[in-house]
């Protein structure tokens, strides 16, 4: 096992999980979400699908026991612990263009997006390739019957994890979020290990 790496708030990473391993996302500090996504670490062509895994698991609530699927319908991660059951998976990681949108009176951020282009570079992942995230923690309520969508604060409290099991060898991308709604006002740091 190693020990937890911090993300720093506003920042993110890119690194290698083997099949069978464990990740730990952790929120260190509360209140804080981090977007992740996975690719196949032997083609990177092959990436988390938010679109399969609710076709495959039958639910927008994804916790202990789901699967997450890959755009070739295969399954790249599964959750085997979750602290928290509250994450989403219809946003897309914030970028420049979400701050310019959203928060016209702060200044922009090149957002989750921009963090996890830098990161993911050198495994040959261009900005095109960023699919939408798993977006772990994070509190996107959703309205049965106008259909609306709303960002509220997360949940998660200090120490909250959520865990996945790589069923494949993977490159992940992780980040501590940087838009201002998804994490309550505030900026904190990710934690995350490999088990």
């Amino acid at each position: 096992m190693m020990d937890m790496q911090i993300i720093p708030p506003r920042s993110g990473t890119a690194f290698l999980l083997a099949r069978g391993q464990m990740l730990d996302v952790v929120d260190v500090m509360g209140c804080q979400v981090a977007d992740l996504l996975a690719f196949n670490a032997q083609d990177t062509r092959e990436v988390i699908s938010n679109g399969r895994t609710f076709d495959y698991e039958e639910t927008l609530k994804l916790t202990t026991g789901n699967t997450l699927w890959s755009n070739r319908s295969n399954p790249m991660l599964k959750i085997t612990r979750d602290d928290v059951g509250c994450h989403d998976f219809l946003l897309t990681p914030c970028s420049e263009a979400t701050f310019t949108h959203f928060y016209p009176d702060k200044p922009v951020h090149r957002g989750c997006f921009g963090n996890l282009a830098e990161a993911l570079e050198p495994f040959g992942v261009s900005q095109d390739a960023i699919p939408t995230a798993f977006n772990v923690f994070m509190n996107v309520p959703f309205d049965g019957e106008s259909g609306k969508l709303s960002v509220e604060p997360p949940p998660s409290k200090k120490g909250d994890i959520l865990r996945l099991e790589a069923m494949m060898d993977l490159v992940i991308g992780l980040t501590a979020c940087s838009a201002y709604a998804s994490n309550g006002g505030n900026f904190k740091p990710i934690g995350y290990r490999v088990l």
